[in-house]
């Protein structure tokens, strides 16, 4: 509890000084290969616009952007470079062979709505873009459901650091609830994905 709270406190530190370029290049690497957790950025940026520090919008819209930036990077180092090259090397960005795998198979087996749903699960979150990259995913589509995915996390995270004001040290007590409840939400998404297309595959079989 006293490093959470040593943490918490120099990141809403940092963050105040930096401002909203301090959290878009925070979530940038939160989203890109280097695992820095979202759940220790977001939070501080709603606390900050909880005092009145920051614009609670702002500080959204810059999380959601630094999100989009690292997932496009993702995306763009896996069209350029390509499967053997990130397994190869990756270990290097912090990469692992067994992160790129996960994320491949559940990209493989949910499809295109995998960048949604994945940006809501642990694990998953980072390195969903990679699969999407290696397989070309029209670039529309892999924008529109990031966005989606990561403003739904970034917002979750960023109203609970606001709703908690002063009580951050409470955060850690929370964080587990918030990331099952977006697991949910990712259960819930894919479900009624899912019945969608199973509908117009079906009415189209129909005519």
């Amino acid at each position: 509890m006293s490093i959470l709270s040593a943490l918490v406190t120099w990141l809403v530190n940092t963050i105040g000084k930096m401002g909203y370029t301090g959290i878009i290049a925070l979530m940038f690497l939160e989203s890109s290969f280097f695992p820095f957790p979202s759940e220790v950025v977001m939070p501080p940026a709603g606390y900050l616009a909880w005092k009145g520090e920051m614009s609670l919008t702002l500080a959204l819209l810059s999380g959601i952007a630094g999100s989009l930036f690292g997932a496009l990077f993702n995306y763009w180092l896996a069209v350029k470079l390509g499967r053997p090259f990130l397994l190869k090397y990756g270990k290097y960005f912090f990469i692992s062979e067994q992160s790129i795998n996960k994320a491949e198979q559940f990209f493989l087996k949910h499809g295109h709505v995998s960048t949604l749903v994945g940006r809501l699960l642990p694990v998953i979150r980072q390195y969903i873009s990679l699969p999407a990259g290696i397989a070309r995913m029209p670039m529309k589509t892999f924008l529109l459901f990031t966005t989606i995915g990561a403003g739904a996390w970034v917002i979750v995270l960023t109203i609970a650091g606001y709703l908690l004001g002063e009580h951050q040290a409470l955060l850690s007590q929370y964080l587990h609830v918030i990331s099952i409840g977006c697991v949910a939400l990712a259960c819930v998404i894919g479900i009624i994905y899912y019945l969608i297309v199973k509908h117009k595959k079906n009415n189209t079989e129909m005519k």
